[in-house]
């Protein structure tokens, strides 16, 4: 491939003490990756080499001092500390979560200036990372707040894609946070996203329901028969194929989500729980609703195997696999509107 036309991949390292440098050190075992995209690394090469030599990795990595000395066909990896830091595999630290930030904020800047392409993004612990710079729930609501757009977060395979009509909050909050605006919101980010990101010309969008059978008219609560409801009478008005308030009791075992785009869940674990059983290990996370592109796998830390070589990359690799496919297709349609007008 051109060295031109290589997309730049850059990745955090995540959590020091987890299993992100591991997932990112096994990804680019296979060479044959860098004939794809060019990967850069957001860490320190002390890091990284105290990594290798507990997994007894022997992978060539190439430094560089900025992104701009940036070498194609080779693992780039920008020194962003220069300190050794003790690794303390499989334990939360504060250590790993100001680590953990520092490789963030610098791919972050670099994907601001356009310097990356795609940003990838290994595991964070949600614990340690807090500080007085990062005060958010994760890592969606931590780029909506440095990247212009509106956050939406999609789990998805090729197969199904999962999007959370409300995110990291206490499933106390999820009511109150619950409006006509936000559905309203949530459904026409995603319905964008699948038209510019995934080229689906006329999405079809399934939304599930807040209580248990949609509410059984009232028996079960009030909100999918006088908010939900309404809600989605009103976007199909607008021409978009959004359909529910779906159980999601029997939407998943059913099958009915294979006859869906996309799916919007009202909470977290309503979207993720059965995403993450027909998909654990397969999955991939889109940041979607953002001017630029991020991904990550659809795991955690995994402190309980940190240090052991027992993770497996197979997510990480979807993950860039993901965020290329992503850049590419939206790049197209963009230069079609342009051509078109």
């Amino acid at each position: 491939m051109d060295e031109l036309n290589k997309t730049i991949v850059g990745i955090s390292s995540g959590d020091i003490n987890g299993i992100g440098i591991e997932i990112i050190l096994k990804t680019f075992a296979d060479k044959r990756m860098l004939e794809l995209f060019t990967p850069v690394i957001y860490a320190s090469n002390k890091t990284i080499s105290a990594h290798k030599n507990k997994l007894n990795l022997t992978i060539p990595i190439q430094t560089i001092h900025s992104i701009d000395r940036i070498i194609h066909n080779k693992i780039n990896l920008i020194n962003v500390w220069r300190e050794e830091i003790p690794i303390e595999f499989g334990k939360a630290t504060k250590n790993g979560g100001k680590y953990a930030l520092l490789s963030l904020n610098e791919v972050v800047k670099d994907l601001n200036n356009g310097k990356v392409d795609v940003l990838v993004t290994a595991p964070i612990n949600k614990n340690t990372i807090q500080s007085e710079s990062f005060n958010f729930p994760g890592h969606t609501e931590y780029l909506e707040s440095k990247i212009e757009g509106k956050a939406l977060m999609i789990l998805m395979t090729d197969e199904i894609r999962v999007a959370l009509l409300t995110g990291h909050i206490p499933i106390e909050e999820v009511t109150k946070t619950i409006t006509p605006e936000l559905i309203h919101k949530k459904v026409n980010i995603l319905h964008k996203t699948l038209q510019q990101d995934f080229n689906i010309t006329r999405p079809k969008i399934a939304v599930l329901s807040i209580n248990p059978h949609a509410g059984d008219n009232g028996i079960i609560g009030n909100e999918d028969t006088d908010l939900v409801i309404p809600t989605i009478e009103a976007i199909q008005k607008e021409g978009k194929l959004v359909y529910g308030p779906y159980p999601a009791d029997s939407f998943f075992g059913s099958g009915n989500y294979k006859n869906f785009d996309a799916i919007l869940a009202a909470y977290h674990d309503q979207g993720l729980a059965p995403f993450k059983t027909l998909s654990f290990g397969k999955g991939v996370n889109f940041t979607a609703g953002l001017e630029k592109i991020r991904t990550s796998p659809d795991h955690g830390t995994a402190f309980e195997i940190a240090g052991k070589g027992e993770a497996n990359p197979s997510s990480f690799k979807e993950a860039i696999f993901k965020a290329i496919s992503i850049y590419k297709t939206r790049k197209e349609n963009s230069e079609l509107k342009q051509n078109a007008i």
